[in-house]
């Protein structure tokens, strides 16, 4: 596979959502209020060119600068724009000519439908792998941004690291894209419509944890997934019998352990992040209720006071006693919950 292959699928072979092959590149119906509303106000041609596996619209957006990675037509970016409010900016970067083109051609009839004074968004073309390339300063980021385009990037380990990079410590990458429950192998990876349909690009998700690791996002933290039924007889018997699942993750820049580690550390969520009265969702494994002592590893209390949610907790403890390895902390994999309940609950940390 080739930049010029995906490019040629993203911008020529496929004209709208209704072109795509299987339900890999398709969004849940389960959308929040917020984002229901965010998204009405996005233009029905931009809408019309959206690829994406996942929501991507972490708390805390207010006033935030985001990068949005593979931006497309610009729908998350659009999205994104009315979260981080007029003193916020998204920028989005993309290779795709023609969706860059639908993208920046509705840029000032948002800035109007969002009532704001100046636009807040921004849009480059260029690589993913090669964001160096573009005019994008280090550690300028709030959080990072990404809907089903890890995949289709050639060299994935060089996109996490960029966004390291470029990311400010405490910053995360938040992202959803699509896994496999083992290695793809190179013969698929070489089919157009299958790399274009975001199935045989997919890394297995143990790969892309170590991966992730390796860029200097230690502790990867899964916060949805679900399974993708390709829906497509020719397609599903070539694949078979891998099985695809996408997930949201969340990767911050942190200076965190390999394993959760225990310091008798614990937080209280004070109920305070706007949408979350009842429960605030780090991840599949900790949903911490309003008013509730919350015992923690480090790894999660730094996640929390080291990072933009810190106004919103109480915390107890330090650093200064270790007491060994967080009771029931254990990474598994995603596809165990598969073919149970389907409820994609499972946790890449069970603490």
């Amino acid at each position: 596979m080739s930049h010029a292959d995906v490019q040629e699928y993203y911008g020529k072979v496929l004209q709208g959502s209704g072109d795509l092959k299987t339900n890999a590149c398709c969004s849940p119906d389960d959308l929040s209020a917020e984002l229901k509303a965010a998204l009405s106000n996005v233009h029905d041609e931009v809408l019309a060119r959206y690829y994406g596996c996942g929501l991507i619209a972490p708390d805390l957006l207010e006033g935030a600068r985001i990068l949005d990675l593979g931006s497309g037509s610009g729908r998350d970016v659009y999205a994104l724009a009315q979260y981080v409010g007029e003193n916020g900016q998204v920028v989005g970067v993309d290779m795709t000519d023609e969706q860059l083109d639908v993208a920046r051609r509705h840029e000032e009839w948002h800035r109007e439908k969002f009532g704001y004074a100046t636009s807040n968004v921004a849009f480059h073309q260029g690589y993913i792998e090669k964001l160096d390339e573009l005019p994008l300063e280090p550690e300028s980021f709030d959080v990072i941004v990404s809907n089903c385009v890890l995949n289709l990037a050639l060299d994935k380990p060089a996109v996490l690291r960029e966004a390291y990079r470029l990311l400010k410590p405490g910053g995360e990458m938040y992202f959803s894209d699509v896994y496999a429950d083992r290695r793809v192998p190179e013969a698929l990876r070489a089919d157009p419509v299958l790399y274009g349909e975001c199935l045989s690009g997919a890394l297995y998700w143990n790969d892309f944890e170590y991966m992730a690791r390796a860029a200097g996002f230690g502790d990867p933290r899964r916060v949805t997934h679900r399974e993708l039924t390709v829906e497509n007889p020719e397609l599903e018997a070539k694949v078979a019998p891998i099985k695809f699942l996408s997930a949201t993750y969340r990767l911050f820049k942190l200076d965190l352990e390999p394993e959760c580690e225990d310091y008798g550390q614990a937080v209280i969520y004070n109920g305070t992040v706007p949408g979350a009265p009842h429960r605030f969702e780090l991840d599949a494994g900790h949903v911490i209720e309003t008013g509730k002592v919350f015992p923690v590893c480090g790894n999660t209390f730094k996640m929390l006071q080291d990072t933009r949610f810190a106004p919103h907790f109480d915390f107890i403890g330090d650093f200064s006693t270790h007491y060994g390895i967080f009771a029931g902390c254990g990474g598994n994999s995603p596809f165990d919950s598969l073919g149970s309940d389907g409820d994609g609950s499972a946790s890449a940390c069970g603490c």
